[in-house]
């Protein structure tokens, strides 16, 4: 297993045939705060993405646009999933695209090895495949087509018809690795969640693992197979091998070795070639499994998952330009359970904001360093002998620390924030019931006052420390207000009530400001 005290979690690579959606940026916001989170904890983190370029899928639309395969992957790739990242404020390590030497290279070495190894032998396949997927089809995962498509059989996915191909292709031996990966998933019940997607891949792998088809000879837009260049290497093999040639496989030992292996993030639609095909690959080349397959939920949008195909998507950009990338990063990653589906209306995404980010946490950083500054000339108060309720303060401080660490380490984003909201409410309790302002009135109540201050300003300071992953821009201009030292992220989160506290605050511009949504 990997040192406890590394971490390296991946996205999946995004196709570039079109544009990014908001369900794209939910699955790179996810990954990026658990990234930070791991990293204020003090783990060596990696965090990758990038996309996925190669296929049948891509050529055919580079083909539609009129130009090369390649010359569409970069465009995609510079106009669209690049600044995708800017948008929702992702801090990734690095960026691979399959199409690079150092992933290209060090697919043939994997490949060869199989082959060597005798993982890989010639067959002849016969079967629908579905373009959109990429993927070789059975009959159960097909529907009546309607219509334009009628009479046809259609993707149950893509809802578009599938191809009859019939080709001479190379074979992984997949089925020799059924009972090592039942065994697997015996060893590791946490090694694909949530439970529902490990029920899945579990009944999946029961039903017997049939060997799958590793390369196309009816095209040439993909990575050469090393011993026969008239066939390219299966788009799904090539781009599960990312993982891995990110960090060193093939060229790095000792980077692979210092990162390998990860705890990938998928949409549930892809679960069974992470959680079946992925670790079988792994265990026909030798090398150690993931850590672990977590299976999220789709965003829904009027009841249906999110497609380009069928324009439900909606651009991230959309959002952030009104309501900002903080925003974007709270509402998904606390609205829906990590896990399951979850659907999105702009309502609820309007409602939350106003409640939670601006009258919530927005509103109680602003009261707190303005009451600093008015009644204590902005000097941070050192605060007298505290009373019961200051030290609930303080006991809230450390329980939603020690339990909002606790969630991550289950990836459970959902619970780690509501975790540190239990700290928002009760420092938005506390300050209702103690009046300060009504303690400011009365100069015998000065030792007070400067207590319930400090007690305050301490407990904001603590939620800026274990905010910062989900809001990195807030909780920036938080820490700069409350004085302290360095920046926010060079803070120990899994000890974020330890944080030293500075001396004088600084004006503070509304965190969330209020927006006005058009019907």
């Amino acid at each position: 297993m990997a040192d406890a005290s590394s971490f390296y979690i991946t996205t999946p690579i995004f196709y570039v045939n079109d544009v990014p959606h908001i369900g794209h940026a939910y699955t790179e916001v996810a990954a990026d705060v658990l990234a930070r989170w791991n990293r204020q904890a003090g783990r060596d983190t990696w965090m990758l993405t990038g996309t996925d370029e190669h296929g049948q899928k891509i050529l055919r639309t580079a083909t539609a646009n009129g130009v090369t395969p390649k010359e569409w992957a970069d465009k995609l790739v510079t106009d669209a999933w690049k600044p995708l990242l800017e948008t929702v404020d992702i801090a990734n390590d690095d960026f691979i695209r399959t199409t690079e030497e150092r992933h290209e290279v060090n697919v043939q070495k994997f490949l060869q090895k199989l082959y060597d190894d005798g993982h890989v032998y010639t067959g002849e396949y016969e079967g629908y495949y579905c373009v959109g997927c990429e993927e070789y089809k059975q009959q159960s995962e097909l529907v009546d087509g309607t219509g334009e498509y009628e009479g046809q059989p259609v993707c149950a996915i893509h809802s578009k018809p599938v191809e009859l191909l019939h080709e001479k292709n190379y074979f992984f031996r997949m089925s020799a690795f059924q009972e090592k990966l039942l065994a697997l998933y015996e060893e590791r019940p946490d090694f694909v969640q949530p439970e529902s997607a490990r029920n899945e891949v579990l009944s999946f792998v029961r039903q017997g693992l049939a060997d799958l088809s590793i390369s196309r000879s009816t095209f040439d837009w993909g990575v050469k197979v090393p011993w026969d260049e008239s066939h390219v290497v299966y788009v799904w093999f090539d781009a599960l091998l990312n993982y891995i040639t990110a960090v060193g496989y093939g060229q790095d030992d000792e980077e692979f070795a210092r990162r390998w292996p990860a705890q990938h993030l998928v949409g549930k639609d892809i679960l069974r070639f992470h959680a079946v095909i992925w670790p079988a690959m792994l265990m026909a080349a030798g090398l150690e499994v993931p850590t672990g397959v977590f299976g999220h939920g789709w965003l829904l949008v009027g009841g249906e998952k999110m497609s380009k195909s069928k324009l439900t998507g909606i651009a991230p950009s959309q959002i952030t330009d009104t309501f900002g990338s903080d925003a974007f990063r709270f509402y998904f990653l606390s609205a829906i359970h990590f896990g399951q589906d979850g659907s999105f209306s702009w309502e609820d995404l309007s409602a939350r904001y106003q409640a939670e980010l601006a009258n919530g946490f927005g509103n109680l950083a602003s009261r707190v360093i303005a009451m600093i500054t008015r009644y204590c000339e902005g000097e941070v108060p050192a605060g007298g002998e505290p009373s019961a309720a200051d030290r609930e303060i303080a006991q809230i401080e450390r329980e939603a620390t020690d339990a909002a660490w606790a969630a991550i380490e289950r990836l459970q984003i959902h619970e780690a924030i509501a975790a540190a909201w239990k700290l928002v409410d009760a420092l938005n309790g506390y300050i209702t019931a103690e009046e300060p302002w009504a303690l400011a009135k009365d100069s015998g109540k000065r030792d007070r006052l400067e207590t319930v201050l400090a007690t305050a300003y301490h407990g904001l300071g603590t939620l800026a420390v274990l905010l910062s992953p989900v809001l990195p821009k807030a909780t920036a201009k938080l820490w700069i207000a409350l004085g302290a030292d360095g920046t926010v992220q060079e803070q120990r989160i899994d000890r974020a009530y330890e944080w030293a506290t500075g001396s004088h605050v600084a004006a503070l511009e509304p965190l969330f400001p209020r927006v006005e949504v058009s019907e």
